[in-house]
């Protein structure tokens, strides 16, 4: 955080609404898989952002921080900035400018890194100008979204380079901390990812604890799972042993998924 500065030129449009506007390439259809993906759309309407970030400022008791109402002088103004200190792929932007605006609503914002964007470390991702004490207050909550999500993206762009040149894509899971999958989904789109099913309504997937309580009767899951679900919904199905894919096969099963096997097995 440096002293005052002449006023930063805003960013035209705030961040959410560029991200929801962001234009990514769109992922090859996939069983199972979020197939809306052309646009990366931000998945919060601007009350819901407004609330969750409300939410965390409020948890943090971001209102009555002693430390710096103690220390900063309550009319300083200051600019400061956001900045990557290691390679990676920036997701959560808008959190981060809603913090700020939350507790300073004449908080000028321009972002250079907006989600999705890759930088390196040294690059500027966001810089603020506005009081002193609403910028040191909302810092660690604007973090705490934007380091959690960029994580999420940066490390789904590491395995999406990985198969770059071939025909593999990298999907996610459910296992998202409650109350932030859709975020957290959101975030490996940013890295390039699919999402695979967002909810166990999606699709079917039929996995080693179904196949137990009916003992293990793989060509059964698939049929009774067609004539559950609705027309249309991905039956899947994990299999553990070559055995059990030869029964997949057979029983017409959109996809397998294969578990725990070795890399001898995979090939």
């Amino acid at each position: 955080m440096s002293s005052y500065h002449p006023p930063l030129r805003p960013t035209p449009a705030s961040a959410w609404e560029a991200v929801r506007a962001h234009v990514v390439p769109a992922p090859p259809a996939l069983h199972g898989a979020d197939t809306n993906a052309s646009v990366l759309a931000f998945p919060l309407s601007v009350p819901a952002l407004r609330a969750l970030v409300q939410a965390a400022l409020d948890e943090d008791q971001a209102q009555k921080d002693v430390s710096t109402l103690a220390t900063v002088p309550e009319g300083l103004q200051v600019r400061g900035a956001i900045m990557a200190r290691r390679d990676g792929v920036i997701a959560g932007v808008a959190f981060a400018e809603m913090a700020f605006r939350i507790l300073d609503p004449n908080v000028v914002v321009r972002v250079d890194a907006r989600d999705s964007t890759a930088v390196g470390a040294g690059s500027i991702v966001m810089h603020v100008s506005g009081h002193a004490r609403a910028l040191l207050s909302a810092e660690r909550v604007a973090l705490n979204f934007m380091q959690h999500l960029s994580g999420i993206a940066t490390l789904t762009a590491q395995f999406v380079a990985q198969v770059e040149g071939t025909s593999a894509h990298i999907l996610d899971t459910r296992k998202t901390l409650p109350g932030w999958r859709a975020l957290e989904k959101y975030a490996v789109r940013a890295g390039g990812g699919v999402n695979h099913r967002m909810d166990l309504a999606q699709a079917v997937l039929i996995k080693d604890n179904h196949l137990a309580a009916i003992g293990g009767d793989v060509a059964a899951a698939v049929s009774h799972a067609r004539a559950l679900a609705a027309t249309g919904t991905p039956v899947q199905i994990e299999c553990d042993t070559l055995a059990q894919v030869d029964l997949a096969l057979a029983a017409g099963a959109d996809s397998i998924l294969l578990d725990n096997m070795s890399l001898d097995q995979l090939r």
